[in-house]
């Protein structure tokens, strides 16, 4: 029964992405791995490109969520940040070994080397790069940043920034996040540089 509804499900599997290439013109091969700090964009560029490709979008973040029942705050506060980026480890893991599709990430996710190795085998990652001044205009307001919650909120960001760039840097491709661009802009963007890995993506045209 169970070998049955696993070739059931590959058959539904194909029959997507078959679709999603008459649909489109482009067939995506490997899962799309937004990176970067919070702040950058992921989830709303994420879901554009997804939309873009006809493929699906996940959220890191929202998975540990809906498997937790409880907020990225509430897990930071009960169980503490070593043991939530194991559970993000091991989500990203289980996600990237899905159909291809465009995955966000949270911002201290592609910290980890064995995500990282991960993700350039299993996908590819795009950082989608900003600056300290349109992170904090994003997420100034917001309360539910765990990681921001210190005297200095501006401070302590531009701290995580300067820590995490250079792992950043280690993704496979880079896109500019500007305050003039809209969110389909962006997604452009990484759409124009996914047409470059055609192990990735094929059908785009240039």
């Amino acid at each position: 029964m169970t070998q049955y509804h696993d070739n059931k499900q590959a058959g539904y599997e194909n029959l997507k992405i078959e679709r999603q290439r008459d649909d489109t013109g482009m067939k995506l091969h490997k899962t799309v791995v937004l990176v970067g700090m919070m702040g950058a964009g992921k989830t709303a560029v994420g879901k554009e490109l997804a939309r873009m490709l006809a493929v699906p979008f996940l959220d890191s973040d929202e998975e540990i969520i809906a498997a937790a029942a409880m907020s990225i705050a509430e897990i930071f506060e009960r169980d503490g940040e070593e043991f939530f980026r194991a559970r993000e480890a091991e989500v990203i893991a289980r996600l990237m070994r899905g159909a291809p599709g465009v995955l966000s990430v949270g911002g201290g996710a592609f910290l980890s080397e064995k995500t990282r190795e991960l993700i350039s085998e299993l996908g590819v990652s795009v950082w989608l790069r900003a600056d300290i001044e349109l992170l904090w205009s994003r997420v100034r307001q917001k309360t539910t940043r765990p990681l921001l919650m210190t005297a200095d909120p501006r401070a302590t960001l531009a701290e995580l920034l300067a820590q995490r760039e250079p792992c950043y840097a280690k993704a496979d491709l880079v896109v500019e996040t500007l305050p003039a661009y809209a969110i389909a802009d962006t997604a452009r963007a990484v759409l124009t540089k996914l047409a470059s890995r055609v192990d990735v993506l094929e059908g785009v045209a240039t």
